[in-house]
């Protein structure tokens, strides 16, 4: 028997619990009532479970043999502050908030890897279970590392796994190297002098000098950097005065860029902060910028080639050779799982999730978690244990 079918005997379980959590998302810091019911189903399944890192994070522990050594599987466990537009029965019970992300499925997947494993024991060494909070823009990576994650929890390796729409059921994608961008947000306040709209020549027109600064920032990517290093700018608000005729003596411009290397974040930086006194001074306008306000800001999300391969024998253990990618296309999402990856070695792989038509895209108010994977990434999970703790 296949360990895919051995945990299909979990599926129903594995269901259960998913459709459970969509149906009570939480967001970001607020996963109170996630984290009891995720550390209740460890307790129960004979795991010591460890609560409050990271404010709401749950981590628990399982030994098996003599072995020192340690791998640490994570998990996120947060909502989006998106209204659902599903209809199905499972749908969020909270206004406002739902799971857009799969987070619940990812959940439940390193449940079911839990249970089996502390039935079967098949692996020599220990197994630190991360459950974490607030993945979405919050960076509750850093808040558990900060709050001695890995002092108390010393693993050698981290790895983490995220549900990709588009990648077929059944299939896995991983690489070593950079897999997902670095995240860096950014706000902009310009300040003029207000006049009467029909009198410009009175103040000094921080909106005029906004949409040249837009232009000329979009210059970062095309002009600035190698072409062989990809990147984004994007001005994602802009937030100006409040009636026809003024003209508002501040314009507040928000916005994100994205890269691969650290080296290219800081150049983009600079060029930005270089771009805005500049072209702000131009027009007798001052200027401020803040960057990740609320320390939002994620780094690159970079696998280790040991690590890497590992995680791809364990996949192509699961699903086969053909079914697995070795050259995914990295995105530009962003993931703070980075963080970890910053401490540990590690790898971060993506488990397909099948069509997105019908709007089943991350971040969509109509998306789902695809529940026929369930047994495919427990299944991950378990393999990448045995692999490395009896490797």
């Amino acid at each position: 028997m296949t360990l895919i079918s051995e945990l299909q005997q979990l599926h129903a379980d594995m269901r259960e619990w998913r459709r459970h959590l969509h149906q009570f998302p939480e967001t970001a810091f607020e996963e109170t009532q996630t984290a009891k019911f995720i550390a209740d189903k460890l307790t129960g399944f004979g795991l010591e479970a460890h609560q409050g890192l990271g404010k709401t994070g749950v981590v628990a522990t399982l030994s098996s043999g003599n072995s020192s050594k340690k791998i640490a599987l994570r998990a996120d466990m947060d909502a989006l502050f998106i209204q659902e537009q599903n209809t199905f029965a499972h749908k969020s019970r909270y206004d406002g908030k739902m799971h857009a992300c799969g987070h619940d499925g990812h959940s439940a997947m390193l449940l079911a890897a839990a249970k089996y494993l502390s039935e079967h024991r098949n692996f020599n060494g220990t197994v630190y279970f991360i459950f974490q909070p607030a993945e979405e823009g919050r960076a509750g990576a850093k808040k558990m590392i900060d709050d001695g994650l890995f002092e108390q929890f010393p693993a050698d390796c981290v790895f983490g796994m995220h549900n990709f729409p588009d990648i077929p059921i059944g299939h896995f994608a991983v690489k070593s190297g950079a897999m997902m961008a670095s995240f860096d947000c950014f706000e902009i306040t310009l300040t003029g002098r207000a006049t009467h709209a029909a009198m410009p020549h009175l103040g000094n027109d921080a909106i005029v000098a906004s949409a040249q600064l837009i232009n000329a920032l979009q210059t970062i990517v095309s002009r600035t950097l190698n072409p062989a290093d990809p990147a984004v700018v994007s001005i994602t608000q802009i937030h100006a005065g409040n009636t026809w005729n003024a003209i508002p003596e501040s314009v507040v411009l928000r916005g994100t860029f994205r890269c691969f290397s650290s080296a290219v974040q800081t150049i983009i930086a600079d060029k930005l902060t270089h771009l805005v006194n500049s072209i702000c001074g131009g027009f007798d306008v001052s200027a401020a910028i803040e960057f990740n306000p609320e320390n939002a800001g994620y780094p690159v999300t970079f696998n280790t080639e040991t690590e890497t391969v590992i995680a791809l024998k364990a996949a192509q253990a699961i699903v086969g050779e053909s079914c697995v990618n070795q050259q995914p296309t990295p995105s530009m999402g962003s993931e703070d799982f980075a963080f970890m990856l910053q401490e540990k070695p590690g790898c971060y792989i993506w488990i397909g999730n099948g069509s997105s038509e019908n709007s089943c895209l991350l971040h969509n108010p109509h998306y789902d978690f695809n529940d026929a994977i369930l047994p495919a990434g427990a299944a991950y999970w378990v393999k990448l244990v045995e692999l490395k703790l009896n490797g």
